[in-house]
């Protein structure tokens, strides 16, 4: 744990919120054993021995823009497609952004993979949850992913959203993130998922089958001008 990394670096976050590579910094400096347990955790599951087993490598599979285009209209790959395209992004966006922070690599390999696949999953979770890139469906994604991974750097920078954002929305920014918690510890452990199998399917049923919620509290939270 290095408290005093992480507060210098949400604070340099907080000035230029384009510096996403602190995000990984923060997360570092304060997760301690959390992503060991993770590990554990994942280990214990069928899909967590195969994928480790195996070495499989999410970015295979959300790179390959020609295969994801063959998917059908309504599926989750398709949706996945036409989010990153619109928003400019692509998987190795967010390896650059993990890279840019300079601590030592995990000595560990299966440790390593996982920590990438959760990693990789950040755009897929914003397509399942329709959480925007807006900066309150950021802080919302963060709120569920800390149900999910109980991370403390992501648990932090949750926390720190809360309290910046409240300037702009008020207590609809609380609600809206709180609700976001919520809602991940009621749905399914989407770290222990098979992404690479649930792309190909229809988008509202992984939706239905991983207890996804719609967002509502998010939504009515953001100004009636923005996108939901």
């Amino acid at each position: 744990m290095q408290p005093l990394v992480a507060i210098r670096a949400i604070t340099r976050l907080v000035k230029n919120p384009d510096h996403t590579h602190e995000v990984f910094t923060i997360i570092r400096a304060l997760s301690g054993s959390d992503l060991e347990k993770g590990l554990k955790r994942f280990q214990a599951t069928e899909l967590g021995k195969k994928v480790l087993r195996d070495r499989r490598q999410l970015t295979s599979v959300l790179n390959d823009r020609n295969m994801l285009a063959t998917l059908p209209p309504s599926s989750f790959g398709r949706a996945y497609l036409e989010f990153i395209t619109d928003e400019g992004l692509s998987a190795d966006g967010l390896i650059e952004a993990s890279e840019g922070e300079k601590k030592e690599p995990f000595t560990d390999a299966d440790l390593m993979l996982f920590a990438a696949r959760q990693r990789d999953m950040h755009d897929l979770w914003h397509v399942l949850t329709q959480y925007g890139r807006d900066e309150l469906g950021e802080a919302c994604l963060l709120g569920f992913t800390y149900a999910q991974n109980r991370n403390r750097g992501v648990g932090f920078i949750a926390l720190v959203g809360c309290l910046k954002l409240y300037r702009k929305y008020g207590f609809s920014a609380t609600r809206a993130i709180f609700r976001a918690f919520r809602d991940g510890r009621r749905a399914e452990w989407l770290p222990a998922q098979d992404w690479e199998f649930l792309l190909e399917q229809p988008l509202d049923s992984v939706r239905r089958e991983l207890g996804i919620q719609v967002p509502k509290v998010y939504r009515d939270a953001l100004p009636t001008n923005s996108p939901a």
